[in-house]
């Protein structure tokens, strides 16, 4: 099966650099209202028999372009939400966005202990996020496709861990609001990414200075 990992629109706290992990959280910026929008051409190219997304509004903002697109409900699962910030939660300093992102990339690094204060743990986080991406794949069935809305922090991470990016690929290559990165497999036999913010995995990235309306193709 295919899953169509989709980071949610552009949202205030994006533009503060605010870690902002609790539901139901913000809503998006014009421009992220623009990026969801965008993302239906985005995604035309591509089969989609599911479309889920967290329980953030952010995410299922983003989702209601497509999902009024292809006649399609947005199913939600809580499991699908941000890597929590625990005692970082509101933060915009560099210091403590760096140690967040530094824990979330050490789980797939060979430390799923680890946690920023106050914050669950690498096991506690990835079964949530293995559940998720658990009911996504149940509801396309083995030659189905689905698109889930999730955040960057936790697709970048579950991507690290349980689908072949690795942890030091994962922190070099952020991904943009309504980014996308595309995955292949089951929950049964593993997954494996086969596109990363609209290039094959493992191309070289640019480096994007802004994000904009979603634009990048994602047929592979």
């Amino acid at each position: 099966m295919r899953l169509i990992l989709v980071r949610h629109g552009q949202t205030p706290s994006n533009l503060l650099h605010k870690l902002d992990t609790k539901v139901p959280g913000p809503g998006l910026t014009p421009l992220g209202e623009e990026q969801a929008r965008a993302l239906v051409d985005t995604l035309r190219p591509e089969r989609v028999d599911a479309l889920w997304a967290s329980s953030a509004a952010r995410a299922q903002l983003t989702a209601t372009p497509l999902a009024h697109d292809r006649g399609l409900a947005v199913q939600v699962h809580d499991g699908l939400r941000e890597l929590d910030a625990g005692d970082l939660e509101g933060r915009t300093d560099e210091p403590s966005v760096r140690e967040y992102l530094r824990v979330a990339f050490a789980w797939a690094d060979g430390d799923p202990a680890a946690h920023v204060p106050g914050g669950p743990t690498g096991h506690e986080v990835l079964a949530r996020l293995d559940a998720g991406i658990g009911a996504a794949a149940a509801s396309v069935g083995a030659d189905g496709a689905a698109v889930v809305v999730s955040h960057g922090g936790a697709i970048r991470a579950w991507v690290a861990a349980r689908a072949g990016v690795g942890a030091a690929f994962a922190a070099q290559n952020p991904l943009l609001n309504t980014g996308v990165v595309v995955v292949e497999g089951d929950p049964r036999r593993g997954w494996r990414t086969v596109g990363y913010a609209g290039e094959p995995f493992g191309a070289p990235t640019a480096p994007v200075e802004e994000s904009g309306p979603s634009a990048e193709p994602v047929m592979w």
